[in-house]
């Protein structure tokens, strides 16, 4: 049975601007890096690579922000976590340009199915942007090989400051010189749009059940803290009145 029409949401009107969570949200990491995997070294768990070099993220950035670590780009996190984990899967013989290709591997996710119609679709009524931790060339050149037509590409770059931390969701308000209220974050993780809303921000959440895999399902049940809870990105586009292409 097909899914019921969303109902309008009675505040679009009120937000001005989306920014965007990337990893997850609008691409999908996990099998795009298993992909690259499974082309390049067949002999190798894809699945088990994605997820294990994903798993370092959030360590890398805590170094980050401890003060471990200078400010560091996540380019140069994720070729860390890389040459840590490829003696794990077999890997530790690869020269210096297989390494530096595979870690550009994070440049070439896939967006989801819906993902560049439902950004298209946003910014026919909305300031799209992104709001990623990614650096701004590997989310520029992301961009324009998905073909996501983004109004804005920001970074944590940007802000040095990598989410949560507050001066993410707060910068890209100043950046388009609109007070908080009228930024919603749209992402698939709970934790970013908690932090987002301590800011002052409006929250979408997207369900991205197989973001882990389709072996590793998560669970996308509806939170009543978020002001929006969407299926896709064009879920999202009906929940907020922006009229599917003709």
């Amino acid at each position: 049975m097909p899914n019921a029409p969303a109902s309008p949401w009675p505040d679009a009107e009120r937000v001005e601007v989306l920014v965007f969570d990337i990893f997850g949200t609008v691409v999908d990491w996990h099998g795009s890096i298993a992909r690259e995997l499974a082309h390049a070294h067949p002999q190798v768990d894809g699945a088990a690579f994605a997820r294990a070099w994903r798993a370092g993220y959030q360590p890398a950035m805590a170094r980050v922000r401890s003060g471990e670590l200078g400010w560091t780009l996540i380019d140069d996190l994720h070729r860390m976590i890389l040459d840590r984990i490829l003696p794990q899967f077999g890997l530790a013989h690869l020269d210096e340009a297989a390494r530096a290709d595979l870690n550009r591997a994070w440049h070439r996710l896939d967006p989801w199915p819906d993902a560049v119609e439902g950004v298209k679709r946003l910014k026919a009524k909305y300031i799209c942007c992104t709001l990623s931790n990614g650096n701004l060339g590997l989310l520029t050149r992301m961009a324009k090989r998905a073909g996501l037509p983004w109004d804005c590409i920001l970074s944590a770059e940007v802000f040095r400051a990598y989410k949560p931390d507050p001066a993410t969701y707060l910068g890209a308000a100043k950046v388009f010189d609109v007070p908080p209220e009228r930024v919603m974050l749209v992402a698939a993780h709970h934790d970013d749009l908690a932090a987002a809303r301590t800011c002052g921000l409006r929250t979408a959440y997207v369900e991205r059940p197989f973001e882990f895999g389709r072996d590793q399902p998560k669970d996308v049940g509806p939170r009543p803290e978020n002001d929006l809870h969407s299926r896709d990105l064009l879920d999202l586009a009906d929940r907020l009145g922006c009229p599917a292409a003709l």
